[in-house]
């Protein structure tokens, strides 16, 4: 069962490109990751899936209930973490997750002080004296405090120190486990690449490449950098399967997929003084998704 569908979604902001033609599905009880750069799309998307902005084209549904016609009954179901958060300054924190939990008839006061607990939050200090990264916490669990059955998360570590943001990839786990299905927008590859089952990779408003983090992890790409002794051409590397080509001096950078014969067949013609192998991360193989796109 899809918690999310969303087909052919698009949102101009008059003559601005926002998104466009955007379609995934989000099954039930998984992690799915939305990366891409600042300004590809990601928070457009959200908030139009959230009813916050309409689309101009396009569809989707969350729970099987279409986001335009149903909005208020898919949102006691869903919990948001915005990338920024603003609140009245002169409430305590309390009194803010108090008079959110209002919305919701059901008791979440026993939830508000396990969630504060985690995230180490004092609820009883007033929003003007919270830190940006404390305020983030506030957002944390102000988006969790009702149990939602789906959690959207937009940029959610920004202002969280590693300490809190190991302890709120464990929050998000267990909520997981419990069945909630989560969407985690990031920019941050090693966030998706710990936490995410499938990953949709978007690019200047449209999704450019669909895939499971598994198969995104094991494209088989190796990261070469050899040290040669004899001056070679800067473009001898430059054959089938080599991308993000770097020449140093001696010194030649390249990420590879293909068959690795080709690459000893071409080292077995120099003097090689060094030689390094790594499996290089999402970061570089994401990158290479963009540049592979140009």
């Amino acid at each position: 069962m899809n918690v999310i569908e969303i087909k052919k979604l698009t949102k101009y902001y008059g003559e601005s490109r926002g998104i466009i033609d955007v379609s995934f599905n989000v099954e039930e009880g998984e992690i799915f990751g939305f990366i891409g750069p600042n300004g590809a799309g990601k928070s457009t998307t959200i908030r139009t899936l959230l009813g916050l902005i309409y689309p101009t084209s396009g569809s989707a549904k969350i729970f099987g209930l279409d986001i335009v016609n149903n909005g208020p009954m898919i949102l006691k179901e869903v919990g948001y973490l915005p990338s920024e958060v603003f609140y009245y300054d002169g409430m305590k924190v309390i009194d803010l997750l108090n008079y959110s939990a209002s919305f919701y008839k059901k008791d979440c006061s026993k939830r508000i002080k396990e969630l504060a607990e985690i995230m180490d939050l004092d609820l009883n200090k007033k929003i003007d004296d919270l830190s940006f990264g404390n305020k983030k916490k506030v957002g944390i669990v102000q988006g969790l405090l009702h149990e939602p059955k789906l959690i959207i998360l937009d940029e959610p570590t920004s202002g969280l120190d590693p300490l809190m943001q190991q302890k709120f990839f464990e929050l998000l786990e267990a909520e997981n486990k419990k069945g909630v299905t989560i969407l985690l927008s990031s920019h941050v590859l090693s966030e998706v690449q710990r936490l995410c089952s499938r990953v949709a990779i978007i690019k200047e408003g449209k999704i450019i490449k669909l895939e499971s983090m598994s198969t995104l992890n094991n494209e088989n790409y190796k990261r070469f950098k050899v040290e040669i002794e004899s001056p070679v051409n800067n473009d001898y590397f430059s054959i089938a399967g080599v991308n993000d080509l770097q020449v140093n001096e001696k010194t030649h950078s390249f990420l590879f997929k293909g068959d690795i014969n080709q690459i000893t067949k071409k080292l077995a013609n120099v003097n090689i003084s060094n030689i390094w192998v790594n499996e290089p991360d999402l970061e570089e193989i994401f990158m290479h998704y963009y540049s592979k796109e140009e």
